[in-house]
């Protein structure tokens, strides 16, 4: 029996049923019987012994505890109904002591303190209504009982106070549990994300290069195999030997991400130094790079957005661009923001860049979706599309926090 749970109502484990609630209720009013009829049998000189009557009344004032934790309210007036006439007729006071406090205590631990306000005042008043009118010396005996009534209604009060603490506290560690799990499930889906994007930029950018140097290579076998230009062909293919033993390096440090612990660092992020090895590789697949970055202090995360954004565009036109393509690429810092321009005189359709994909029909593929995630990872924005004049024009704001 979880005695702990019986004397306090709502402590104690959430899934005890109502039919264990009425079990143990029932074994603690039959416990409070047999102590009544024991008090009965062996005190005397606070009201008669009991006869049929009385240990009938006696008796039946325990049937409405078994209900006390269903209906506390119906439970204390049932009791009521059975006490009453059992102290009226001056039977033994102190039998039914142990039960009727029970009751009191379990309206107050149960109820709102208005309503045990309300009730110990009416069983006050009555009480004392009577035992004065019966004359003095009943009411001094009934104001020293009243002081047990007042103590069982305060004690039910701390209780429900205690138990309503308790809740609270419960219920704040397991919100705190939640939002614990909640924020670990948000960090895994971003980083999730920013690996999905590492992978992308980084794959798309080394396969965009080895197929253009691949068709360089190509071009120079079938362009004349009577006079083959040997030193081209060995060229392009050791771009091509460079582009995949970077792309192999990149992938593998991305990679470890996954590998690490959770108190691991992702490691050196790319950053704003690495651009001319992007506009070199370009440069290798055939297009003409203008590079120009102003000396920016930018934190780790905004260098590392800046540098996958050119990269993304870089690779988009290289692989849309067409040939004599000439890109120009501008970092500089305006304020509190690092502004970047990436833009090229491409002749393919300008819908191509933004697809990634120059023919139609096909799906979409991330790259202007994964710079605009890159932007706003760091508070930027991103504008991309067709420029007027030709080709295609990628530009981003990059808040970096540091007044220039």
């Amino acid at each position: 029996m979880d005695v702990k749970h019986i004397l306090v109502p709502g402590l104690g484990r959430r899934d005890v049923s109502a039919a264990r609630t009425l079990r143990e209720d029932t074994l603690l009013a039959a416990a409070m019987a047999v102590a009544a009829v024991v008090i009965a049998l062996t005190t005397s000189g606070n009201g008669r012994h009991p006869d049929a009557v009385g240990w009938a009344l006696l008796m039946a004032a325990h049937v409405p505890s078994a209900f006390r934790r269903r209906a506390p309210v119906r439970a204390f007036l049932g009791l009521v109904v059975c006490v009453a006439p059992y102290h009226a007729l001056d039977y033994n006071h102190t039998a039914p002591m142990a039960v009727s406090m029970t009751a009191l205590y379990t309206v107050a631990a149960t109820g709102r303190p208005l309503r045990t306000l309300f009730l110990g005042a009416g069983v006050l008043g009555i009480m004392l209504g009577v035992k004065f009118g019966e004359g003095m010396n009943e009411g001094t005996q009934a104001l020293r009982i009243s002081g047990w009534i007042v103590a069982f209604l305060l004690v039910g009060v701390i209780v429900r106070v205690h138990r309503q603490y308790v809740a609270s506290v419960v219920e704040r560690a397991e919100r705190a549990e939640r939002t614990r799990e909640e924020e670990a499930r948000r960090r895994v889906a971003e980083e999730r994300l920013r690996v999905a994007r590492d992978l992308h930029d980084l794959l798309a950018h080394s396969i965009t290069l080895v197929g253009v140097q691949t068709s360089v290579a190509a071009h120079v076998l079938h362009a004349d195999p009577d006079r083959l230009d040997r030193a081209a062909v060995a060229k392009a293919l050791d771009d091509i030997a460079e582009t995949c033993r970077t792309a192999r390096g990149e992938l593998r440090a991305t990679l470890e991400v996954l590998r690490a612990g959770p108190d691991d660092g992702r490691g050196p992020l790319p950053g704003l130094d690495g651009l001319p090895d992007l506009a070199e590789a370009a440069r290798t697949a055939g297009a003409t790079v203008d590079l120009s970055v102003e000396s920016v202090e930018a934190p780790p995360a905004v260098g590392a957005a800046a540098y996958r954004i050119v990269q993304e565009a870089l690779t988009n036109a290289v692989r849309h661009g067409g040939p004599g393509l000439t890109v120009r690429v501008g970092i500089r810092s305006r304020g509190d923001a690092l502004h970047l321009r990436v833009a090229d005189d491409g002749t393919a359709p300008p819908s191509s860049p933004s697809s990634s994909s120059p023919e139609p029909g096909r799906p979409a593929g991330f790259g202007l979706l994964g710079m605009r995630e890159r932007a706003r990872s760091v508070g930027g924005t991103l504008d991309a599309g067709p420029r007027a004049q030709g080709g295609f024009e990628v530009a981003a704001v990059l808040p970096t926090g540091v007044a220039q």
